[in-house]
């Protein structure tokens, strides 16, 4: 039914366990950078990971350092990684975590927790999960979205414009996986070989094009050589920025011409087990902010991506910025994020 590989199954236990550091190398770009003068116009994006009700029964807490930034945001760009209906299909594979699935209830608690309001939210459904509940949680889990007022983009190959301010974004997303048939799949969501055959038209107007794949293996923090490349394939397609899921561990950001890629940014909500291992409860919110002014618009000004560790509260997840983790754990989350974006301090400012 699935499409993994049988070394990625097989390689798969290990690795949740221990998330994988191996293939880090030079090309990396630290976790800030400031690439135009900071007196310029901007509007800005906030892109946060993997959307899930996995791991929490109520929805999360979030430490105010976290939602003052979701706030500042004009647009908030995410990975809707569960279904969202109002009584799960599967009911033995969502009790065991291995299908996904949340309310409508969880869904609008967890956004009014995190700050971020639905007509300022894009949601991603190109992902191995979206079809967890079968096609009749797929359609309502779009009908949903819709009624919330919560635009979607990977059903389709095609780049969706979305004006921010003067800034008009073109959105597109893909994803590598499913773990549904391909059947189930084709015409509903957009998967990696569709969207690479099809490739991009990049319409008049677009400042900017932003693609968002679900793609890499799970639990390693650094890209293969496969995702690498098609990386190089979206600079190539003129993508300006690429901010990528599927890991649910933090990943490393590169610059491919002036293409930005992020290859992951672990999860927002915790998508695995409660109390899974600490390396997969860091996360990461990227910040980007984009050129408005004349000369320059639709260039990125600036990035920083914002550590956080999701920690366990009852029966819920409560996010917590690097920096006020304490004590050993704090010391260790520390480490893995400076082993992966360089050793400059795992901060932020607004």
């Amino acid at each position: 039914m699935s499409n993994y590989p049988f070394s990625y199954k097989i390689s798969w236990p290990a690795r949740f366990v221990k998330p994988s550091l191996r293939g880090g190398g030079a090309g990396y770009l630290p976790d800030q950078v400031r690439f135009l003068p900071q007196h310029g116009q901007t509007v800005r994006l906030a892109f946060v990971g993997d959307i899930s009700a996995v791991a929490n029964r109520r929805p999360p807490v979030f430490d105010r350092a976290l939602t003052a930034l979701l706030a500042s945001a004009d647009l908030v760009i995410g990975n809707c990684e569960s279904p969202v209906v109002a009584k799960p299909s599967a009911r033995l594979g969502t009790r065991l975590g291995t299908h996904h699935a949340m309310t409508r209830e969880f869904l609008q608690g967890a956004l009014a927790a995190a700050a971020i309001t639905p007509e300022r939210l894009v949601l991603s459904l190109a992902n191995n999960h979206v079809l967890d509940q079968g096609i009749a949680g797929f359609e309502a889990t779009r009908a949903t979205l819709d009624a919330l007022g919560i635009a979607t983009i990977g059903t389709t190959t095609s780049v969706t414009k979305r004006a921010v301010g003067p800034v008009t974004l073109g959105l597109c997303a893909f994803t590598q996986w499913r773990n549904a048939p391909a059947s189930a799949f084709a015409g509903r969501v957009a998967m990696a070989e569709d969207f690479f055959a099809a490739g991009i038209s990049l319409s008049d107007g677009t400042d900017l094009v932003c693609a968002v794949p679900h793609w890499d293996w799970e639990f390693r923090h650094f890209p293969r050589a496969e995702t690498r490349a098609r990386a190089q394939r979206l600079a190539e397609f003129g993508v300006g920025l690429v901010v990528g899921h599927h890991a649910h561990v933090v990943q490393p950001i590169a610059r491919i011409d002036d293409t930005l890629v992020a290859y992951g940014l672990g999860d927002f909500l915790g998508t695995a087990l409660a109390r899974q291992p600490w390396p997969g409860r860091i996360g990461a919110i990227l910040i980007v902010d984009v050129s408005a002014d004349a000369a320059t618009r639709g260039q990125i000004a600036s990035y920083r991506m914002v550590p956080f560790m999701r920690q366990r509260d009852g029966e819920r997840e409560k996010m917590l910025p690097l920096a006020k983790v304490a004590g050993e754990l704090g010391v260790k989350a520390l480490a893995r994020w400076q082993a992966v974006y360089g050793a400059g301090e795992a901060g932020f400012t607004s």
